[in-house]
């Protein structure tokens, strides 16, 4: 049997991964192929957190003429609806899932502590943060990198609806270029567009490598786990 490369990730689901093809709200089929790839990892013996976006309901940056405030915290509010179905889905599947939001609201989810967070993992529980960081002006990429710190995950496995990192837009120039490997340092001064400089610049200070492969494949997130090539590694420089 194979054996994982890593003990504990965080996998960081896009709101527009979970659309799949409607492009908006959320695609069951998709929750189900999520789940079930965790499942299949976590029996592994990896102990899984996962951060969700809401971009597929609303992203902070779309509320034109709103205070950019309450715009973020419409934000916060669509990834805890995702939260809420992935949670769903996993239960329904009998694995014991528990969601952290970073803004209290005790009546349907866990407010956000680490050391409880840690604990859950360590009791083979799945634990999805959801509210961002709780402040605005942060995305969730950013809530990722932070998370993945406090928990001291090894990795973090960026799922989006997109198989990589390109050296330009794919879906506007169908001439861009997959970038197999690439460091820290080089996706900002590239500005290249996969996660905020925030959260590429907290993972460098961190160390800790990125994973950023489409969902399209059913296999991507065992794979990576497995230490198997996919999507773009984003590490430090070798030398």
């Amino acid at each position: 049997m194979e054996k994982p490369i890593f003990k504990r990730i965080v996998l960081k689901i896009s709101g527009e991964a979970l659309a799949g093809k409607k492009g908006f709200g959320i695609d069951r089929e998709v929750l189900n192929l999520i789940a079930d790839q965790v499942i299949e990892v976590q029996k592994m013996g990896v102990e899984v957190a996962i951060v969700v976006g809401g971009g597929n309901i609303w992203r902070g940056r779309d509320g034109v003429g709103m205070d950019r405030t309450t715009a973020d915290h419409m934000g916060m509010l669509a990834t805890v609806i995702n939260a809420l179905a992935l949670q769903d889905v996993l239960e329904s599947k009998n694995v014991q899932t528990r969601v952290q939001t970073a803004i209290e609201m005790r009546q349907i989810a866990e407010p956000y502590i680490r050391r409880r967070a840690i604990r859950h993992l360590e009791k083979g529980r799945i634990v999805i943060f959801a509210c961002g960081t709780g402040n605005p002006y942060f995305s969730t990429d950013t809530t990722a990198a932070l998370r993945a710190a406090e928990i001291e995950a090894e990795v973090i496995l960026l799922a989006k609806n997109v198989d990589g990192v390109y050296d330009d837009d794919p879906k506007k120039n169908p001439n861009a270029k997959k970038i197999d490997e690439i460091c820290y340092i080089d996706v900002l001064n590239q500005g290249l567009g996969v996660m905020d400089t925030t959260a590429i610049s907290l993972c460098m200070d961190n160390k800790i490598p990125i994973i950023v492969f489409g969902l399209e494949n059913q296999e991507n997130i065992k794979a990576a786990v497995l230490g198997k090539k996919v999507g773009t590694i984003i590490g430090e420089l070798r030398r």
